[in-house]
């Protein structure tokens, strides 16, 4: 049937907003499937920001009502309605009448004036789109969505809006004398201009900065910061001026809160997830606030262990309850205190916080077939329930946004209204909710001191927060970089979710009022006592923050205040780096082999542009004591082989130009840099002399020596020769510049370039150098010939070999794949070693025989984690494939493995690990069982026999597919093992019981698994548990029977099993069983296969208390834990 309006509230989320390649909300032209809103936390610089984080102002709204004739003789693939406006906007419907390559209507809401609006336009608009049923109004089909309307999306809605074959079936009542009606509901709010508001002077707060997807940290961060008892705490935690702050979590702590009280602008908070060990991955992972609320809460309580501070974390957040079970006939009580952190409080089925923790202490009665085993007295009814012993001062609430959907078998999030008060007065009705332990004498009366707000579906969205600082009137919205002024509506009542009614201003063809549902609402509350609000809400100052952490920090924002004057003022300045013969010889054989200097390591002068170049001159001589008249100055040149080298000399013109101009001239690609090399000459005398004049026929050249017994290459100075020339005639002064005798003989390299490939030639001594293509700014390199003979002690005997050795060298860090986060050893290798060079070497180091038992794994650079595949035996050709990432990033990291076989042989056989399950042992044994991979599972199980005692020499196995708690497949024996996956399922041997295997007619083999049920729940939730098993039914067998023969299999005590109940379940659902029930009448399905969702529960009473913290309880489905590792 066509999807009705209104729809069920978690219904239409799910299916609208949050299921892949279904009813998506759609983005920009060209019209196909895209991003849906509110799915995925956006980067903190993107225009398209989630809902609650642009909107600013009451929502003017309106409705359009398009009237469409003649609509199914429309023969054009899209139609625009005519433009209307609201909020001062216009706008326009878009429908493709036939869909958008698809068998719907596709249906958008434009933005009818995008292509003559300003850059960097944005507008924010909620609305809903309608096609009316002109037969029952009530099978009108409405889609309702959001959006930040800008230059790359300036459409917005849905290209699966309704199937084509109802919108034509004129039975259906869409199409009324071939017409259509189409309603466009809009409701617009003004956006606050995001890049010019200045969040510090408007409220005289900061906000953080969004590293990826850390909005959900920011928002807890500021909640914690706004609670000064917590700040002044984390100040006090003793740190040193020689401690890291991104090695140190207190420091990054104090650094971050230190930036929020005094900085101006907003806050990064990448020193303090690098703190966490977190890498950038890590930051681009939505995880849950509670979650992280949790682990950074215990590791600060670690941290303060045996400081001034310690215990803060439970003086301000830990409060205790009281699990109780009372029985009602006879005089036994079991009680246990527990502590808290924070509360969890349903949402569903409950109006508001009072109802939550109603529903909280509701007593639960344990009785019938769930009586209490009360020790000494039995089985007994009895009543269960939580009161609570003390409340903290800080009282922080999370509510159950997301839960778990059995019968779609999803994780969903709850949008119903669910009010909160601004005081909330836990003594209510005579301290109902305390336990008669509590101390009556204190008043548990509660202000509301912050909101933290989820916009979005269940797989995503973005966080922000509501917060009183002060406790008074005024509340402030956090969003990551920008906080504003709001008034208490919008922190409370515009938080409480459920649907949004908005007025019209302009009635249309439909007067009824238009809903959307608030996909914002609030997701954790924190309270503070009232009593104890002037210790909390106190003074930080100053005084407060360790004299080492204030000197550190105001040095960083002096650094920070330059480095801003220093880029605003950067267009006024070009930079010219001057690199002298002392840079090369300090470079050249140690940070740099190849070209002759790294610019960024020369000396550098800001010089304003407007400066004419000989006054720059001066500023050298000042600078360098290097008067004018000996400064001789040659601009770089980058040449056609991609290496770079000093080309000409500048002429007088040249430096009669202002710097500016001659930047300009000389390299128009680096515009803020100006590249030259100081030509100086000294006499014999070592004094300055003025450089000689150059004419046409000088060459400028340098010259590198090698020696090949210390593999050392350095340069050793400059020379012009003249281009008629020849070698030759300069040996003597090469000799002499390397310290040789004159008479030794040298042989001469010219270093032609080393991009992609090194090329490095040897020169004719005898030939010209104008006939050997010799030019300004060439690299010779020459060394003693002849080279000594390659042995042990000369790897490299002369310069191309030893320059081809340079180029290539890595040095690889090796880690064990077991400990992926520690380097085990490093090795120096070549990028173009082969796979059997590098597995070599590495078996080398591990003083292992054979080199084919070593397996590598390369790293991903971005998950900073080895990739899921390892190198396959002889795959790849060079080292360098091993190393090279996507984008071609070059990692150095590789990780290892030594296995018991030779790779060669491991890749021909399929390892399978299997647990073994004894007919009579309770023990499981872990089998590794490999075997080539063409064998079938028969071969497994035959394997499996040699390792293992069976109960009888000619015993039956099979081998069973387990995944949480509950057999999904037996495997035939036919079966090759080859796609068999045991990564993520369980794979299970045991023997098959002899009943199984003459099943008569009527005999049924159903399956049996063990189950706790949450009671106190709103809906059962049913958690399977323990190891899952077949049983033999027979026709006409009771329930007392089967109960009989289980116990016997498990081996149960009578007292244990007493306490189980039996029940059929089908999709989750219990059905609880007496002694006398037939159980085969339940079972209809013969298969085994498929039949996992109807089975025999044995349900364990579960009386363990409310877990304080419930990690998994409010996880999305798809996250990583939050792990702090520091």
């Amino acid at each position: 049937m066509t999807m009705m309006t209104p729809q069920p509230l978690d219904q239409q989320e799910d299916e609208e907003m949050l299921v892949p390649h279904s009813d998506l909300v759609e983005g920009p032209q060209p019209l196909v499937e895209g991003p849906q809103p509110m799915e995925v936390a956006p980067a903190d610089n993107d225009n398209t920001r989630s809902v609650g984080n642009q909107a600013n102002e009451e929502p003017q709204a309106s409705r359009f009502t398009w009237t469409i004739e003649n609509f199914s003789r429309l023969n054009m693939k899209k139609l625009y309605s005519d433009v209307f406006t609201v909020g001062g906007y216009k706008w326009r419907v878009l429908i493709f009448p036939k869909g958008n390559n698809v068998d719907f209507l596709s249906m958008y809401l434009d933005v009818a004036d995008s292509a003559t609006l300003p850059y960097g336009w944005s507008r924010y608009a909620q609305f809903s789109l309608a096609v009316v049923n002109q037969m029952h109004n009530k099978l009108t089909v409405k889609k309702d969505t959001q959006h930040q309307f800008n230059q790359r999306e300036s459409d917005w809605g849905f290209t699966s809006f309704m199937p084509l074959s109802d919108l034509y079936d004129p039975n259906k009542g869409y199409l009324m004398n071939d017409t259509c009606l189409v309603e466009a509901d809009v409701a617009v709010r003004k956006v606050i201009d995001y890049w010019a508001y200045d969040s510090k002077k408007e409220t005289g707060y900061v906000g953080l900065k969004n590293q990826g997807a850390t909005c959900y940290m920011n928002s807890l961060l500021q909640t914690l910061y706004h609670i000064p008892y917590f700040r002044k705490a984390v100040y006090h935690m003793p740190t040193t001026e020689n401690d890291i702050p991104t090695g140190s979590i207190p420091l990054a702590l104090q650094s971050l809160f230190y930036k929020l009280q005094y900085n101006d602008t907003s806050v990064a908070t990448k020193e303090l997830t690098k703190s966490f060990g977190w890498d950038t991955y890590d930051s681009f992972m939505q995880h849950d606030v509670q979650e992280l609320n949790r682990v950074l809460c215990e590791k600060l309580e670690d941290k303060m262990k045996g400081t001034v501070v310690e215990g803060t974390i439970q003086k301000l957040f830990e409060g205790h309850h009281m699990n109780y079970i009372e029985c009602i006939n006879v005089d036994f009580k079991s009680t246990r205190k527990e502590s808290f952190y924070d509360l969890q409080l349903d949402v569903k089925g409950c109006k508001d916080v009072y109802a939550s923790f109603d529903k909280y202490v509701e007593v639960e009665c344990l009785e019938g077939d769930n009586k209490y085993h009360a020790e000494e007295h039995g089985l007994q009814d009895a009543k269960k329930g939580v009161l609570f012993i003390d409340f903290p001062p800080v009282l922080q609430l999370q509510l159950k946004r997301f839960e778990y959907d059995f019968m779609r078998d999803t994780m969903v999030k709850i949008n119903d209204r669910y009010e909160f008060p601004l005081e909330l007065d836990l003594d209510r009705d005579n301290g109902k909710y305390l336990s008669p332990d509590a101390d009556r004498s204190v008043r548990n009366l509660y202000t509301l001191h912050s909101v933290l707000v989820h916009s979005g579906g269940v797989h995503g969205g973005h966080y922000y927060a509501f917060i009183r600082p002060t406790l008074t009137d005024q509340w402030y919205k956090f969003d990551d970089e920008r906080v504003t002024k709001e008034d208490v509506k919008r922190a409370l009542e515009e938080q409480y979710g459920g649907e949004e009614e908005l007025p019209q201003t302009n009635p249309g063809y439909n007067n009824t009022p238009f809903k959307f549902t608030k996909y914002s609402n609030a997701y954790m509350l924190v309270y503070i006592r009232v009593s104890d609000k002037d210790k909390i809400i106190c003074d930080v100052d100053e005084k407060d923050i360790a004299e080492h952490l204030r000197i550190r920090l105001k040095k960083e924002q002096e650094e920070k205040e330059d480095k801003r004057r220093y880029k605003a003022q950067a267009h006024l300045y070009t930079i010219i780096k001057v690199a002298r013969d002392e840079d090369l010889r300090e470079q050249i054989g140690k940070d740099i082999y190849f070209d002759l200097v790294d610019h960024d390591k020369v000396r550098n002068f800001r010089i304003q542009k407007q400066m004419p170049f000989n006054l720059f001159k001066e500023e050298v001589a000042k600078e360098l004591g290097i008067p004018v008249q000996f400064q001789r100055f040659w601009i770089w040149a980058k040449r056609q082989n991609h290496t770079y080298r000093p080309n000409r000399p500048l002429t007088p013109q040249e430096e009669a130009q202002t710097v500016g101009t001659l930047r300009e001239v000389s390299n128009k690609a680096h515009n803020a840099e100006l590249k030259l090399f100081l030509e100086v000459e000294r006499g014999p005398d070592l004094q300055l002399v003025p450089p000689p004049e150059k004419i046409k026929e000088d060459i400028l050249l340098f010259f590198k020596l090698y020696d090949p017994h210390k593999e050392e290459l350095r340069y050793v100075g400059r020379l012009f020769v003249k281009s008629t020339g020849k070698p030759l005639e300069i040996l003597m002064k090469l000799n002499e510049l390397a310290g040789f005798a004159s008479d030794q003989e040298i042989e001469l390299f010219e270093e032609i370039k080393f991009e992609p490939s090194v090329m490095c030639e040897r020169l004719d001594k005898r030939a010209s150098f104008r006939f050997s293509q010799i030019e300004d700014g060439d690299i010779i390199c020459f060394q003693k010939w002849p080279p000594p003979e390659t042995d042990e002690q000369v790897r490299f005997a002369d310069v191309p070999s030893y320059l081809e050795y340079v180029k290539n060298r890595q040095i690889v860090h090796f880690r064990a794949l077991e400990r992926p986060k520690e380097d085990e050893f490093c090795l120096e290798l070549a990028k173009n070693h082969t796979y059997d060079d590098v597995v070599e070497r590495v078996a080398q180091h591990l003083s292992l025989d054979d080199p084919s038992k070593i397996r590598l794994t390369p790293h991903n650079c971005y998950s900073q984690q080895p990739k899921p595949n390892p190198i396959k035996y002889r795959s790849v050709d060079h080292l360098i494939d091993m190393l090279v990432h996507y984008n071609q990033v070059i990692s150095d990291i590789l990780y290892y493995e030594v296995l018991d076989i030779p790779l060669p042989e491991l890749q021909c056989l399929k390892t399978l690990k299997v647990a073994f399950h004894h007919a009579t042992k309770d023990e499981a044994t872990i089998l590794n069982i490999r075997l080539p991979k063409p064998s079938t599972v028969g071969d497994v199980l035959n394997e499996i026999k040699t390792k293992v005692e069976l109960s009888q020499p000619n015993a039956e196995l099979r081998l069973l597919e387990v995944f949480y708690h509950k057999i999904y497949k037996i495997f035939p024996t036919h079966e090759k093992i080859e796609n068999i996956n045991d990564q993520y399922w369980t794979l299970r041997a045991e023997e098959i019981p002899e009943e199984e295997k003459n099943l008569g007619q009527h005999d049924r083999l159903i399956h049996v698994y063990h189950f706790t049920k949450e009671t106190a729940q709103n809906q059962v939730q049913v958690q399977n548990f323990g190891e899952p098993f077949f049983l033999v039914i027979h026709e006409g067998e009771t329930l007392a029977e089967v109960k009989a023969r289980i116990q016997k299999k498990l081996q149960v005590p009578d007292e244990e099993f007493s306490k189980w109940k039996f029940a059929f379940l089908s999709l989750g659902r219990p059905e609880y069983l007496e002694d006398s029930d037939i159980v085969s009448t339940r079972f209809q399905r013969r298969d085994v296969y498929g039949a996992w969702e109807q089975y025999l529960g044995l349900e364990h009473s579960d009386t363990t208390p409310k877990r304080s913290y419930n990690a998994s309880q409010n996880r999305h489905t798809f996250e990583k834990p939050v792990k702090i590792y520091n």
